[in-house]
């Protein structure tokens, strides 16, 4: 890589830091400032994308590492006994409905995808990033159930989305003939070891630092960096047993938040943290290498399954699985809405163009047409939206009493 790539990469990370709050409240946020870093690169010949993929495959598949055991680990179980039911319904509802939906409507306007990249475009376009819409979640005119209700829609989406992904990522590999594709009945056995080995070490990793905060042998200085180190141990052991390392890491982060006591969301910042800033870096990498293959491969078409993506492919199950929920029409809508397609899809969208190559280019396209739009309609309506749904919100409050503010979401 240039060494200026690198001086415009680092660059942008620190302007970011110095002007990000100002930025922010102009409704600029991360993921549009660093995509439109990345599509300079790429527009300036600083990079070459179609090259690129390889280098930055690493850096994307330890950014989902980190960002499924953070957001499965810090989820606040204990707090979430009261709306279980709409977390549930969201969740065993609402999710597998929008990657049937997404799955159907992909093959009806994409006929030459075929079932497997209709299905890998579903189910990668259906995890929420609530890091997208951070006014939304941390807006306090906008009630605290609502905000944690689409806080943990968000945290725990993708992990559960991440089988139905690689399912779909061997399944068209198999149909493509690709040397290296082993058909979804062993995709379908590393994830069931993913499950084992992301629990065992996960509870293990979590308990034993319990313990040893308990008797005074960790250092608090080190503890962030043996939570980063584990959630990468859940991935590596699950590779090494030839099981299926994201869905290792995803387990591995809710057994930790179970074992590792009231100190795991102190000891999470570290993680967090180091998973912003890969996940700026992956921003960047999508400006520059998906991007481009955006714009050669734009229809109206792939325009109109963005469109109906973000709209009724998602607000449809929504309303669905919100049926008998206790929530009114208005918070339906803005729940529904408030679903922006982020980090998860684009970097099942790398994933993909790694593992398929050329075969991949079309759902690639349609991906990454979609994060794009959900990062500039979700971005820029964030907070204005935000502001009035909780002064209408306000005029007629949830009978059911207050609830704690859910867990800080990432910026980026």
């Amino acid at each position: 890589m240039d060494v200026t790539v690198v001086v415009v990469a680092m660059a942008a990370l620190f302007a970011w830091g110095l002007l990000s709050h100002r930025l922010e409240r102009a409704d600029l946020t991360a993921p549009i400032a660093f995509i439109a870093v990345g599509a300079a690169l790429a527009g300036l010949d600083l990079v070459d994308g179609s090259s690129d993929v390889e280098t930055v495959t690493p850096l994307v598949e330890v950014t989902l590492v980190w960002v499924l055991f953070s957001d499965a680990a810090r989820l606040p179980f204990q707090q979430l006994r009261r709306d279980r039911g709409r977390y549930l319904r969201l969740l065993a509802v609402g999710l597998p409905l929008t990657i049937l939906s997404g799955w159907l409507v992909a093959d009806w306007l994409f006929p030459g995808l075929g079932l497997w990249l209709a299905l890998l475009v579903g189910a990668a376009l259906a995890p929420t990033d609530a890091a997208l819409g951070i006014p939304v979640v941390t807006n306090p005119l906008v009630p605290a159930r609502i905000r944690q209700l689409i806080t943990v829609e968000s945290g725990l989406n993708d992990g559960i989305a991440t089988p139905v992904v690689m399912l779909a990522i061997a399944g068209a590999a198999a149909a493509a003939g690709l040397e290296h594709a082993e058909g979804a009945g062993g995709a379908a056995l590393e994830l069931v070891l993913g499950v084992a080995v992301g629990v065992i070490v996960g509870g293990a990793g979590g308990a034993a630092l319990r313990w040893a905060r308990r008797h005074r042998l960790a250092a608090e200085s080190f503890a962030g960096i043996a939570v980063l180190a584990l959630a990468l141990l859940s991935y590596a052991c699950a590779i090494v047993l030839d099981g299926n390392g994201f869905v290792a890491a995803f387990c591995g982060g809710l057994a930790f938040g179970v074992f590792a006591g009231r100190r795991a969301p102190a000891e999470l910042e570290f993680l967090e943290q180091t998973g912003t800033l890969l996940a700026s870096l992956v921003w960047m990498a999508f400006g520059a290498i998906a991007v481009p293959i955006t714009v050669d491969a734009i229809d109206a078409t792939t325009v109109l399954y963005a469109v109906l993506s973000l709209t009724v492919i998602r607000m449809v199950p929504v309303a669905v699985a919100s049926i008998g929920a206790g929530l009114d029409l208005r918070t339906i809508l803005f729940v529904g809405w408030f679903g922006p397609r982020g980090l998860a899809s684009l970097v099942f969208a790398l994933l993909a163009l790694e593992a398929l190559g050329s075969h991949a280019d079309e759902a690639v396209a349609i991906l990454t047409t979609t994060v794009l739009l959900s990062v500039l309609a979700h971005g820029l309506t964030a907070a204005p939206l935000a502001r009035r749904y909780g002064r209408s919100a306000a005029a007629a409050p949830e009978p059911r009493g207050p609830v704690s503010d859910p867990p800080a979401q990432s910026p980026a």
